[in-house]
């Protein structure tokens, strides 16, 4: 029982805080620098809300075998998340070069990727103190009213499309 309690805080200081934004709250708006199939554009958080609900995900860095992982599965899921209204937007705090590179590489043109700026970072508390310079793997469900609907923050990228996916469709149907 000793060895399973130390090996929990042991696994519990090794990750990344939990997101600190709740459900309920209200999803910090920003502009930011984003890519879309290679080329550049500004993104703003309430103009992409006017069209639907956002899952607003955040990777540690492109190029990264789970971060690489993952777009592949937003891509593959970008149908179903367009079917129910929704918009994928990837965030880093990569630059806009590797970003523009990344949308058309690994996210396959399907969906935008965007520059988390230190304010964003901070204001939606995905900021890796103990890897400055780089975010947390959370992704964040935002409905069009701007409020954060569901959170899923864990360092495993396999199931943030499938948690986010679930709660879209919950939120399309009214739940």
């Amino acid at each position: 029982m000793r060895n399973l309690l130390a090996g929990l805080v042991l696994a519990a200081l090794a990750a990344p805080s939990l997101a600190a934004l709740p459900v309920g709250s209200k999803a910090p708006d920003f502009t930011t620098q984003g890519a879309l199939a290679g080329k550049p554009f500004k993104l703003h958080l309430a103009e992409q809300l006017k069209h639907g609900p956002v899952v607003l995900y955040f990777f540690p860095k492109a190029f990264t075998q789970g971060c690489t992982l993952e777009a592949h599965a937003f891509s593959d899921a970008s149908a179903e998340f367009k079917k129910l209204g929704a918009r994928v937007i990837g965030m880093s705090r990569d630059d806009l070069p590797t970003l523009e590179k990344f949308s058309v590489e690994e996210c396959r043109n399907s969906f935008p990727v965007a520059t988390a700026t230190d304010a964003t970072a901070k204001a939606y508390d995905v900021a890796w103190a103990e890897h400055p310079g780089i975010t947390t793997r959370t992704s964040y469900v935002i409905a069009p009213n701007g409020k954060v609907v569901a959170v899923h923050d864990d360092l495993d990228w396999s199931k943030h499309v499938e948690t986010t996916l679930a709660a879209v469709k919950a939120l399309k149907a009214g739940h």
